[in-house]
């Protein structure tokens, strides 16, 4: 295994000290231990009645379904900027806000904001980690709340990002410049992240703290999350389980992570690497969300969710439906696997 400058501490931290550990005779359950309780004060800070709270308000009627280009829709992005905000995320060019130009009577809104790497060595490499806000919003006038698709996705985004800046205060480093997105437009077409790779594309989008061009070729892969929230579809007869798409694009030393951390950190997942055992449906339902165009130029991407259910765009995906015990374990297991990617 090759072990980049920048990760040796990360390495000494995770991979040597519980050898060490196990040697002194603290045992393997003991060494984990130690690690777990290193990400305590992140993992505290996603409670399940948080996580209810949060989805119910995005699925209420105040945000009246999300449509994109709605005053519901703005509500939610309201609600985004100021997580972001809270989270110390910087702003690009003096906002976190970029518009979607979708039609000439139609125009959304990416919500976006980025964590720094490390202070003491600058990065010149990204990941983008994102989740489409937008929903059905109202038809015949009947509100389409999507608490699971895709407020259960944006929530677990946020969550991610507070979890991570609380580690980052307390003196954790990250390898890599971290790209938080909210996308919009998800319903039409995927406007928002193709928005988003325009900018990247093009060189139109720069760091906020470098100054630089942020291009294509300096994102070292993408993380989507899109219907997160649900237990009425697994991949087994467990109901604690999480639909990982695009393990296979990523660098050969990088794709037993997530099946290290599992077991490291004691999440004890069901975790699907394929949608329901299919190679045609797993390619089909791999370029379904805003991951796609990352795909499709290139770029290693990584989709996270719990699969498509019958409450998919209905009325009655609503908050109370979703299973928090479990959503609250995904994002445990997300962010660990993040942790170590970078």
């Amino acid at each position: 295994m090759v072990i980049r400058t920048k990760n040796i501490k990360k390495f000494i931290k995770t991979a040597i000290c519980p050898v060490i550990a196990i040697l002194l005779g603290a045992g393997t359950a003991s060494a984990q231990n130690v690690w777990v309780r290193e990400h305590e004060p992140a993992r505290n800070l996603i409670t399940e009645e948080r996580l209810e709270r949060e989805i119910s308000f995005l699925s209420d009627s105040l945000c009246q379904g999300r449509g994109t280009g709605t005053a519901g829709g703005a509500s939610a992005a309201f609600w985004i900027h100021r997580k972001f905000e809270n989270a110390g995320l910087l702003k690009f060019d003096g906002s976190y806000a970029r518009r979607v130009w979708i039609s000439n009577d139609l125009i959304g809104h990416n919500i976006m904001g980025m964590m720094p790497g490390s202070h003491k060595k600058k990065s010149d490499r990204y990941i983008i980690i994102g989740a489409h806000y937008d929903h059905i919003g109202i038809l015949d006038g009947k509100m389409y709340p999507g608490a699971d698709a895709n407020a259960s996705g944006v929530v677990a985004m946020t969550s991610l990002a507070e979890m991570m800046a609380l580690m980052k205060k307390d003196g954790r480093t990250y390898g890599c410049n971290i790209i938080f997105v909210a996308f919009d437009a998800k319903e039409h077409s995927m406007a928002g992240s193709e928005a988003l790779w325009k900018l990247l594309d093009y060189g139109l989008l720069k760091d906020p703290v470098s100054g630089r061009k942020i291009t294509s070729d300096k994102i070292e892969f993408m993380v989507n999350i899109d219907q997160i929230g649900s237990t009425k579809s697994p991949i087994s007869s467990r109901q604690d389980f999480v639909i990982m798409l695009g393990n296979d694009s990523l660098k050969p030393e990088h794709q037993d992570v997530i099946t290290d951390v599992n077991r490291f950190y004691s999440l004890h997942m069901d975790i699907g690497l394929s949608y329901y055992g299919s190679e045609n449906f797993t390619k089909v339902f791999y370029r379904l969300s805003d991951q796609k165009v990352f795909v499709d130029n290139g770029i290693p991407a990584v989709y996270f969710t719990s699969g498509i259910t019958m409450n998919n765009n209905k009325t009655y995906d609503k908050a109370p439906s979703l299973n928090y015990p479990v959503l609250q374990k995904r994002i445990h297991l997300i962010y660990h696997w993040i942790d170590r990617m970078i």
